[in-house]
C-alpha cells in the first residue's frame, strides 16, 4: 500500500468517527484568531475557559488593541505563557486595524504577517473561520502522519507540502482536524490505543492487526456500527426451522 493510499483510507474511516470541527469556541474569525493563538502550549479546554470573559471584555480587535496588557494577562493567565500570549494576542489585533481595516484576513500570506500566527495557526483559521482549505501541523498531525508513513519528516511545512499532495483541498482541512481528534483520544503520543484504533489493519505503527485482515476502503458500509473505532457488523437474523 502506497502512502497515498494510506492518507485515502485514514481520511475516510476517520471521517466517520469525528466531525470536521475544532474544539476552539468561537463566534468568528477574529476570535478563532485569538483562540488559536491562545492555544499554544496548552489545551482547547484551557482555552475555552477563558476566552469567554476575554472576549466579553474585548468584543474586537479595535477593544484588544488598545487593552492594558496586565488586565489581558490576567485573563488568560491560566492558558500559561501569559505575558508573552498577551503580548502577541494585542499585537495581532493591532496589526489587523492597521493593515486589513480591523478584519481577519482570508489569505494564508496575510495571515501568517501577524504577530504569533505561522502557517498551523494560519491554516487552522483559514480552514475553520473560513472553509478555505488548509491543513494545519500541530503535534497531533506531526505524530501520526509519521506513524502512518505519510511522511519521514519533522518539518511542519514539509508534511504540510507531502500530505496535500495525497488528498484532493476539499479534504485538507477535516484530515487535519481528525487526525488531531484522533490523536488526543487513540493514538496517544506515549501510550497509543492501538486495539482500539480503526487505522490498525494498515497503519505501518501499529502493535496489532484487525481480526479477518484489512477492512474494506469504505468505512460507513451499512449495517456497521462504529464504536471507539472498531467495527461491528450486524448479526443476520435466522431463519425459522434452522438449527442454531
Amino acid at each position: 500500500m502506497t502512502a497515498k493510499d494510506r492518507a485515502r483510507l485514514a481520511a475516510e474511516r476517520l471521517k466517520a468517527l469525528y466531525p470536521a470541527v475544532s474544539e476552539l469556541e468561537h463566534a468568528d474569525p477574529f476570535q478563532m484568531l485569538i483562540a488559536t493563538i491562545l492555544s499554544a502550549q496548552t489545551t482547547d479546554r484551557s482555552v475555552n475557559s477563558v476566552t469567554p470573559t476575554l472576549f466579553a471584555r474585548y468584543p474586537d480587535p479595535a477593544a484588544l488593541a488598545h487593552a492594558n496588557p496586565a488586565e489581558v494577562e490576567a485573563i488568560i493567565k491560566p492558558t500559561g505563557f501569559f505575558h508573552v500570549k498577551a503580548k502577541t494576542i494585542i499585537g495581532a489585533s493591532a496589526a489587523l486595524l492597521e493593515r486589513f481595516n480591523g478584519e481577519v484576513p482570508s489569505r494564508i500570506e496575510d495571515l501568517v504577517t501577524l504577530p504569533g500566527v505561522g502557517r498551523k495557526t494560519a491554516n487552522v483559521v483559514l480552514g475553520v473561520a473560513f472553509g478555505i482549505p488548509g491543513f494545519a501541523v500541530d503535534t497531533h498531525v506531526k505524530r501520526l502522519t509519521r506513524r502512518l508513513g505519510l511522511t519521514k519528516s519533522t518539518d511542519p511545512v514539509k508534511i504540510e507540502a507531502e500530505v496535500t499532495k495525497m488528498l484532493p483541498p476539499e479534504e485538507w482541512t477535516g484530515f487535519s482536524l481528525r487526525l488531531i481528534l484522533h490523536g488526543r483520544r487513540i493514538c496517544l503520543a506515549r501510550t497509543p490505543r492501538c486495539p482500539e484504533c480503526v487505522l490498525n489493519d494498515f497503519c505501518p505503527s501499529s502493535t496489532v492487526r484487525a481480526r479477518g485482515g484489512r477492512r474494506p476502503l469504505t468505512a460507513t458500509t451499512t449495517g456497521v456500527r462504529l464504536a471507539h473505532g472498531r467495527r461491528t457488523a450486524r448479526k443476520r437474523p435466522r431463519r425459522p426451522g434452522t438449527r442454531h
